[in-house]
């Protein structure tokens, strides 16, 4: 199983929770668990197209171009964050 750290936008959605096991090969197979276990979370990390514009999805340690497809293994960390921008 995947540790998935909540986006505080998410935490009213998942009584407060910070973390949770959820399973999947992908993203989106783990957004899938999360939306069951936690009905509006899908809604909330994704559109039509994927990720929301501007929420990037880290895995492990790295930050995912692939978004939804990024592959997962098990006992690996998924963070959604905002992306961030700017700079000269």
């Amino acid at each position: 199983m995947a540790r998935v750290f909540i986006p505080p936008a998410l935490r009213s959605l998942t009584a407060g929770l910070h973390e949770v096991d959820a399973d999947g090969d992908t993203v989106g197979e783990i957004v899938d668990q999360l939306d069951e276990l936690f009905p509006g979370a899908r809604s909330r990390l994704c559109d039509a197209d994927g990720l929301k514009p501007g929420l990037i999805v880290m895995v492990g340690n790295s930050a995912s171009s692939l978004g939804l497809l990024q592959r997962v293994t098990d006992d690996e960390e998924v963070h959604f964050l905002p992306s961030i921008g700017g700079g000269a």
